[in-house]
């Protein structure tokens, strides 16, 4: 098996780490070696936070080169953006189409770019947007957007849905299992065009 290369990226608060380490413990669950680094120096404050995952039969570093990797999982357009030196003509985009506004367009001393999905797609790389938060709250929890892009992308990797329900189950917390696990079945729904 080759190694597989993900990055995740979003903005504080949004779950990207928790995410990341639900697509990890699926790949390990399923006997796959995995390496995760993760980086998010102003999370409290709204910064990007990201994360690069590899697994396979044997991986050494987290690390991706950039335009080596096979999926992005991007919590926010603007970050889908922001990564794309990752990417390459086969990879996929998975993105949240929520906007978060920047600090400096809420002030409005810039403007959020128009069409950012548009844009993506015109780089030729596979764009599949995800209404994440009108599913997390069509699952009762708003907070389950994260979960919801998890199930988008579980769709595309060789890793049963029953083994992320599984880590899902161990991860979240049992008040909130219900609306996360709707969550990741409307993720999946969402995913798979």
């Amino acid at each position: 098996m080759d190694t597989f290369k993900i990055v995740v990226a979003g903005v504080g608060g949004q779950g990207t780490l928790l995410a990341s380490r639900l697509l990890a413990d699926a790949a390990i669950a399923a006997g796959m070696h995995v390496k995760i680094g993760e980086t998010y120096g102003m999370a409290q404050r709204g910064g990007s936070v990201t994360a690069q995952l590899r697994y396979g039969e044997r991986v050494y570093s987290p690390l991706i080169d950039p335009g080596a990797a096979d999926i992005q999982m991007a919590f926010e357009m603007m970050e889908a953006v922001r990564y794309l030196p990752y990417l390459n003509a086969d990879s996929t985009v998975i993105v949240n189409t929520q906007k978060i506004l920047p600090p400096s367009v809420a002030t409005g001393q810039a403007a959020y770019p128009e069409n950012v999905l548009d844009e993506l797609i015109k780089r030729e790389i596979r764009v599949i947007g995800v209404d994440a938060f009108t599913i997390a709250k069509e699952a009762g929890e708003v907070r389950t957007a994260n979960v919801a892009l998890v199930g988008a992308l579980s769709v595309h990797l060789d890793v049963e849905a029953e083994l992320f329900e599984s880590i899902i189950e161990q991860r979240v917390p049992q008040r909130f299992l219900e609306e996360n696990m709707k969550a990741f079945a409307g993720g999946r729904a969402a995913g798979g065009e």
